[in-house]
């Protein structure tokens, strides 16, 4: 196999947390598939250890649906296009708990991703996009490993605070996912609509 082929498997595979879902459920990956340079659970894209040194002064925003003021992600950066760096939005590293993901996947004229639109759970207004399968190009590319996208006419933003509440929070600063209960949602925004 080829060191392209095998990074690029190694990629989808480590995106899709196929390797972590397999340990969890007590399996283990057939023994000849060798992925070189296999991260760790805890040190995969949402890890800000590994989010490239350009993307640590970033801020942290929280992101609100335009139509309905519902909040959408409490971890969002804002980004440009890999694919037209004409167009800017927002993206984050998590599934963001404000959104849902409708339609069928489809690609787009810029790149060979597989793309899905994600709609407001509050108006069902698509905001966004999700990258189901990045194309090798994208992930080759500088990027900051975030395949939640949300489009800035769609969405407004207010920078996050630190847990002093007194700094604005920095992605350099900002904990991982699963130790992130800022991150949490609101018991109102929990409630079903």
């Amino acid at each position: 196999m080829s060191n392209y082929s095998s990074n690029y498997l190694r990629n989808s595979f480590e995106n899709a947390g196929i390797v972590q879902m397999m340990q969890q459920l007590g399996l283990r990956p057939e023994s000849n598939l060798q992925f070189p340079n296999q991260h760790s659970s805890s040190n995969r894209q949402s890890s800000n250890n590994n989010l490239h040194s350009q993307f640590h002064s970033k801020i942290v925003c929280q992101l609100y649906c335009k139509s309905c003021n519902v909040t959408l992600c409490r971890r969002g950066m804002k980004a440009i296009l890999l694919a037209d760096t004409k167009v800017e939005l927002y993206s984050t590293d998590t599934p963001p708990k404000g959104v849902q993901l409708v339609g069928q996947d489809y690609m787009t004229r810029n790149c060979h991703c597989c793309i899905r639109d994600v709609a407001c759970l509050g108006c069902g207004n698509v905001v966004g996009y999700h990258v189901t399968q990045p194309c090798p190009p994208c992930l080759e590319a500088c990027n900051n490993g975030h395949y939640w996208m949300f489009y800035t006419d769609q969405v407004d933003s207010c920078e996050r605070l630190d847990s002093t509440r007194k700094r604005i929070l920095l992605w350099a600063h900002l904990p991982r996912a699963e130790k992130d209960i800022d991150n949490e949602m609101d018991n109102f925004d929990l409630v079903c609509r």
